[in-house]
This record gives C-alpha cells, sequence and structure tokens, in this order.
C-alpha cells in the first residue's frame, strides 16, 4: 500500500466468527490488527477470562486484549436513551458505548481506525441501515469506523478515501443468513469457530425480565449484583431484602463465591440442600422467612423444623419451618 509506517485497526471482538473474518480481512491488507474485547457481567465474559487472549491467538493468530466496562454498561442499562430490544437488552446504546471506548483507545494503540463485524440488516434492532449511522454519529466514530463485511452495500469511509484500506478488498454482505461468512472461513481455513448465539444475556426473556424486576427493586445495582442476578431462584421479601437459592452445586458454590460483606449466607446443617444468599438490611421477620424458603428447597422439606446456619459478621443457627411451595412461589421472582 506504499505506506513508510503499518496501518494499525483496533477490532472490536466479540468471539464470533464475524469478528475473527474482519480481523483476518484486514491482515490480507497487511494491516496490523489488535482485538479489543469488551466484558461487562452480562456479556463477553468466559469460565477462563484470564487464558482468553492466549486462547484466541492460538487457534486463530488473533492478539487481543481485554477491556472490562461493566460499570459503564450498568449506567447505560438503567436508561438507555434509545431504548430496549424485545428484552431488556440496550443493544443500540451499548454499541455506542463500546465503540466510545474503543475510539479513546485509538491514540494509545498507535491505532488509525476501528474495524467491527457488524452486518447490514443481520439483527433487527442495532444493523438496520439507519441505526449504524445513529450508532456513528453518537459514537463519534463516523469515518472512523469501517465495516469490512458489509462495507460495499455502505457509502466509503474516510478509511477507505485515505487509502488506509483497499475498498476493493472488502465484502457486500447483508441480511441474517451465514452463507458467505462460512464460506469465507473455510477460504482463510478457519474451522474451529463458535456457533452463532446471542451473547449476551440480556436477550433471553426470562432472564432479562428478572434481571429488569430486579434493576426496580434494588437500591444499589453493582457488577456483584449484576453476576449475582443469573444464579438460582430469586426472591424479594417484605422487609426488602434480597434472596437467592442456588438450584445445584454448581450454583450454590458460586453464590458462595460472590458473598460480600454484609450478606448473609444460609446452609442447611449437614448440607442436604442448597445454600441461600440474603442481600439488604434483612430484618428478623426477613431473616426468618429466608431460612424457611432455603428449608423448602432442602432434602428436609416433609420435617416440622430444620437446623439452618447462618453466616455473616457472625454464625449462629436457628430453627426454619420449611416455606410450603404457595410461600416459596409468592415472593419468587
Amino acid at each position: 500500500m506504499g505506506f513508510l509506517t503499518k496501518v494499525k485497526a483496533l477490532a472490536l471482538f466479540s468471539g464470533g466468527l464475524d469478528s475473527i473474518l474482519v480481523c483476518k480481512l484486514m491482515e490480507q491488507q497487511g494491516i496490523e490488527v489488535e482485538a479489543l474485547h469488551f466484558i461487562s457481567p452480562f456479556f463477553g465474559r468466559s469460565k477462563d477470562q484470564e487464558s482468553y487472549p492466549e486462547e484466541v491467538w492460538r487457534r486463530y493468530g488473533i492478539r487481543l486484549s481485554v477491556i472490562d466496562v461493566g460499570g459503564s454498561f450498568i449506567e447505560v442499562l438503567r436508561n438507555p436513551p434509545h431504548g430496549y430490544g424485545r428484552c431488556f437488552n440496550p443493544c443500540v446504546d451499548c454499541k455506542i458505548l463500546l465503540l466510545t471506548r474503543a475510539r479513546r483507545e485509538l491514540a494509545s494503540r498507535g491505532a488509525s481506525f476501528l474495524a467491527s463485524g457488524e452486518v447490514l440488516g443481520q439483527r433487527p434492532m442495532s444493523q438496520r441501515r439507519d441505526t449504524l449511522r445513529i450508532v456513528e454519529r453518537d459514537a463519534s466514530v463516523t469515518g472512523l469506523l469501517l465495516r469490512p463485511l458489509s462495507a460495499l452495500k455502505l457509502p466509503p469511509t474516510r478509511v477507505e478515501e485515505e487509502g488506509l484500506v483497499d475498498r476493493a478488498g472488502l465484502l457486500g454482505i447483508s441480511g441474517r443468513g451465514r452463507k458467505e461468512q462460512m464460506a469465507l472461513a473455510r477460504e482463510l481455513g478457519i474451522h474451529d469457530y463458535p456457533a452463532p448465539a446471542g451473547g449476551c444475556v440480556l436477550t433471553d426473556p426470562a432472564l432479562s425480565r428478572r434481571i429488569k424486576n430486579l434493576f426496580g427493586a434494588l437500591p444499589v445495582i453493582t457488577e456483584n449484583a449484576c453476576l449475582l442476578m443469573q444464579v438460582g431462584r430469586h426472591f424479594l421479601l417484605p422487609g426488602k431484602s434480597w434472596l437467592v437459592v442456588g438450584r445445584n452445586e454448581a450454583e450454590n458454590k458460586e453464590i458462595k463465591g460472590l458473598f460480600q460483606p454484609g450478606d448473609l449466607l444460609m446452609n442447611i446443617t449437614g448440607g442436604a440442600g442448597p445454600t441461600g444468599l440474603v442481600r439488604g438490611a434483612a430484618p428478623c421477620s426477613d431473616r426468618s422467612l429466608a431460612a424457611g424458603i432455603v428449608a423448602g428447597y432442602s432434602r428436609l422439606r416433609g420435617e416440622p423444623e430444620v437446623q439452618v446456619s447462618i453466616r455473616g459478621d457472625g454464625c449462629e443457627t436457628i430453627k426454619a419451618t420449611p416455606a410450603p411451595s404457595d410461600a416459596l412461589h409468592l415472593y419468587r421472582l
């Protein structure tokens, strides 16, 4: 391309095929690519988060940096200027947030432009032609953002006009189909890529409904609380405290891992039942009710009384009457 210094792009990287292809298309033009993988409590996280960049490099030869936008995303989720999708998903404002953050990384990482794997018409809310323009405008990336997979269906960007990228090497994919991307993956020798998936838990109808209700009920929303919202059974008790009860051993372990000072952790003495976590200034009535609910999901639910251990600032054991099924459903979200 005739440049004295190598051109560099920052690519938004979700981990899906589209973002992998974007990186490879840029590399084909001799452009250095650094992928940015954004995470929040609701998207982007993996079980082996610390090793994820190494895994991406091993599989695809893509250099990747992970950026946590959890706090900023929670604020967007509270009141997104462009509203929600079918569920509790603020897709347009999420994209604006990620692109804004990526734009701020350009200078420090020595990059000239941004690239993303959006495909025109692939998603009904966030990838319409008019929405793509709104996202560019509100993220202040007009002319800086290249969408290589759909570039030939869109007006040329400043990046193309200045010769940083050869438009002839870009694509004109549109719509919800995946055949063209899969064919390109085969051509590029990319075989080990994830199946298409939403990636964001806020697009799940049942889970997003619960999260929306908790956002409306809880006085303070932290990243820890957002992670807790995604585990177990959830109850809002009369005294305004929040109870989470595990459904299996894996969830019990996860709930224990999210315990914070001020919480109460409840277990059936002898281990014959789930773990419960109470958050909020729980009055005595809520503590007793929570212990009864935890007991109601235990193997001892047919007993008149069950011993429940409670750990908070200190430790105590109380006798709880297992809550009947109607009470279990009364407070459940």
